[in-house]
């Protein structure tokens, strides 16, 4: 489940920063930009939760946005593990964005938009207990300087939780930049889990990200209050562990 766009997504590494622009007062940016990523992580975490097994994955999207009037439009991919753990198929996420940002006051950004998590031949709804993987959420998020607050309402089952629809997810943080061309990566957030409040649990990460000869590269460590007997992968593996995550993205 990709952190999106994004902002706040590199939240996701995420997860927000899958848009992130730098305008450049003497190099205009174009009306229409088109832009690819490629990157690669120790273990793909989602809200906190490994979506890999506690393995690494391979990640990539596109993106493009209307530097005019802030409309963009997205996909993004990883390799994942949990819907075979979970007793169904599949070994891919695809997540497709849509959505709206820009200005609401001088120092105050918006970003608005829908997300949908496509799990091909996940199969989960033919599993007893078990919910259709995939899922769509509308989002909305506010920024000011480097700090964000971000909420997503799944407006589907979540992510194979039945009757789960109406669940909601708070994603409070900031990336403060520091010296030599380190950022300060600083996020907090709660999962809620309608209709299956034993899965809801809060979630944080402390990281620290650079680019390196065009390579955005990321150091964090993650950890979550998730109850340690429900996320679990086939081997009994707690996948909301405190661990020390690393990953790269390229975009061109």
């Amino acid at each position: 489940m990709k952190k999106i766009l994004i902002g706040a997504a590199i939240t996701s590494l995420f997860s927000g920063a899958l848009m992130s622009n730098i305008a450049y007062a003497d190099e205009p940016k174009p009306e229409h930009e088109v832009s690819f990523n490629l990157g690669a992580a120790s273990d793909y975490r989602y809200r906190g939760i490994s979506q890999s097994r506690l393995k690494p994955a391979l990640q990539g999207g596109a993106d493009y946005v209307n530097n005019v009037n802030g409309f963009y439009a997205g996909t993004w991919m990883s390799t994942i593990k949990w819907t075979k753990d979970a007793g169904g198929g599949g070994d891919l996420e695809m997540d497709l964005y849509l959505g709206k940002r820009g200005e609401l006051a001088k120092d105050m950004t918006y970003d608005v938009g829908v997300l949908s998590y496509v799990y091909p031949s996940n199969g989960l709804k033919k599993v007893a207990g078990l919910a259709d993987a995939n899922t769509t959420e509308i989002y909305g998020q506010l920024g000011s300087g480097p700090f964000y607050a971000k909420y997503s309402y799944s407006i589907t089952n979540l992510f194979g939780f039945v009757n789960s629809k109406n669940s909601g997810y708070l994603d409070l943080g900031a990336n403060l930049e520091m010296s030599d061309g380190y950022t300060l990566n600083l996020h907090y957030g709660h999962q809620s889990v309608a209709k299956n409040t034993t899965y809801s649990y809060n979630d944080w990460k402390l990281g620290v990200t650079k680019e390196f000869s065009g390579v955005n590269v990321s150091l964090a460590v993650i950890g979550t209050s998730a109850d340690s007997k429900l996320y679990v992968t086939p081997a009994a593996k707690f996948t909301g562990k405190t661990s020390l995550i690393l990953s790269a993205v390229k975009t061109f």
